[in-house]
């Protein structure tokens, strides 16, 4: 087994099977994952909406209990996989920013400025990076299948989510 970041969990025991590909993607996970103006709050509600948005169970399981470590609560976590309408908070706004950058692949110059005033121009950027990251990495989950890791199947037993969904 692989020893950092990538013998840690499925998806990157997916893509050492391209090790250049890994080694290149350490960098970048740095920042997204550990280094990012967004903060661990912020970040966890753009990647479980970038999850919800691919449709990758991996993705939104896993930050279910990443969520759960940066302060979200299991109703807030749901809200995120529902309409936006249904969003409160701040959330809205960085799910609303995700949703655009799904369906229209660019923000709004309203939803910029708003980003821009809450997170600053590097939390845009970053958002832009983290959803641009988790997409690639979900289109590898998803094509390939990988499984959700052990240790989180066994937290989400242990404590099950209880936020209820509404779905899409």
């Amino acid at each position: 087994m692989q020893k950092g970041f990538a013998g840690g969990l499925n998806v990157y025991r997916t893509m050492a099977h391209h090790p250049a590909l890994l080694k290149a993607w350490s960098d970048l996970r740095e920042h997204v994952v550990n280094q990012t103006s967004l903060g661990a709050e912020f970040s966890e509600v753009v990647i479980l909406r970038t999850g919800v948005r691919l449709e990758s169970s991996y993705e939104w399981y896993q930050h279910i209990v990443r969520g759960r470590k940066s302060g979200l609560t299991d109703d807030r976590i749901a809200c995120l996989n529902g309409p936006l309408k249904d969003i409160r908070g701040k959330d809205v706004l960085l799910a609303k920013a995700v949703d655009q950058l799904f369906d229209q692949r660019q923000l709004s110059t309203e939803v910029c400025q708003e980003l821009v005033a809450e997170i600053g121009k590097q939390g845009v950027m970053d958002l832009i990076a983290t959803v641009g990251f988790y997409t690639t990495l979900g289109f590898m989950l998803n094509s390939f299948e990988t499984p959700l890791d052990r240790d989180i199947m066994a937290e989400l037993q242990a404590a099950p989510f209880t936020g209820k969904l509404s779905g899409n």
